[in-house]
């Protein structure tokens, strides 16, 4: 099925702006939509003293909405101060590429999301988060819902690949359905210790891998 993706989105979408990685981001996101498939990565370069984005790359697999959206969106946030970077929104982002097909909302949104949970990352690595909620084992199963099964596409607990999750007095112990030995294991640990370390009241993650 085509949609009425228009000239400037069309644009964004051939020649997109600020793709690519960034060595050593100080935040970093990545959003997924089982809805369509589609996946997003934000990396953020933030300077220390005035909280403004240096630079911001993002990697995008999906459709044209997903791909112009986070071409914008970067084009947006870069130079902007955090606070400002978080107020920027879906509307803000179609609005800047002439309208978007309603019909993918859902996937252009990633961008924005990927947006904010990099500056969360942020600043929850700078202890910058004043939301002091105490974590629970629901909200560290939303964290792994972040990270991706490389066998499938889709994510973690979406595919059963964690078993249990155990969490006492600061302490998180994690089991994964996959064998220690797996080519997947360890960049599966590096993301799973990314999205649960920097909760800021959690002390130690410990990882078992029995598949």
């Amino acid at each position: 099925m085509e949609f009425p993706y228009n000239e400037k989105v069309l644009e964004h979408f051939r020649h997109p702006r600020n793709v690519g990685k960034i060595e050593d981001a100080d935040g970093k996101a990545m959003e997924g939509s089982p809805a369509c498939g589609d996946m997003v990565s934000v990396q953020i370069k933030v300077d220390e003293k005035t909280k403004r984005i240096q630079d911001i790359k993002f990697e995008s697999y999906g459709c044209a909405s997903n791909i112009a959206t986070g071409s914008i969106i970067t084009e947006l946030a870069k130079g902007k101060t955090l606070e400002e970077a978080k107020k920027i929104s879906w509307k803000q982002a179609s609005d800047e590429l002439g309208g978007l097909p309603a019909i993918k909302a859902h996937c252009s949104v990633l961008a924005v999301e990927g947006l904010r949970s990099a500056i969360r990352n942020y600043e929850e690595k700078h202890s910058l988060v004043t939301d002091k909620t105490p974590t629970t084992i629901e909200t560290i199963e939303k964290r792994l819902r972040k990270v991706m099964n490389p066998l499938s596409g889709l994510d973690l607990v979406g595919t059963k690949l964690i078993k249990k999750i155990e969490l006492k007095e600061g302490e998180v112990k994690i089991d994964v359905d996959l064998p220690e030995n797996h080519q997947f294991a360890n960049s599966i640990k590096e993301e799973i210790r990314e999205k649960v370390e920097s909760l800021h009241d959690i002390k130690k993650v410990s990882m078992t891998f029995s598949g």
